[in-house]
């Protein structure tokens, strides 16, 4: 399950958490290649806006405020395919499953 809250308010004691980030650029590079997608009159600007708002918004909300669990596994995927990100994520809950 995924979700901004999930391993600090909807399911704080899960044997594993991961804490999914990516640097801001090639955030803002990979939802904009999306959107265009669907509407290609979209710029990167307005992206990288919405984007800054949603962490921001996401962050400082009063009721379960985006934030890492103290002890979820962060993993950094600003240099990972999908496909790279689930063999980690498939290692990762191996080891919980053995």
């Amino acid at each position: 399950m995924d979700g901004r809250d999930i391993g600090t308010v909807v399911f704080p004691q899960a044997e594993l958490k991961l804490f999914v980030t990516a640097d801001n650029a090639v955030r803002v590079e990979r939802r904009f290649k999306e959107l265009y997608q669907k509407n290609p009159n979209i710029t990167i600007e307005e992206v990288a806006h919405n984007i800054e708002m949603r962490d921001y918004i996401d962050a400082n909300r009063e009721i379960s405020p985006l934030r890492k669990a103290d002890d979820a596994i962060e993993i950094d995927n600003t240099n990972l395919t999908q496909e790279e990100q689930l063999a980690k994520v498939l290692e990762l809950a191996g080891k919980f499953l053995n």
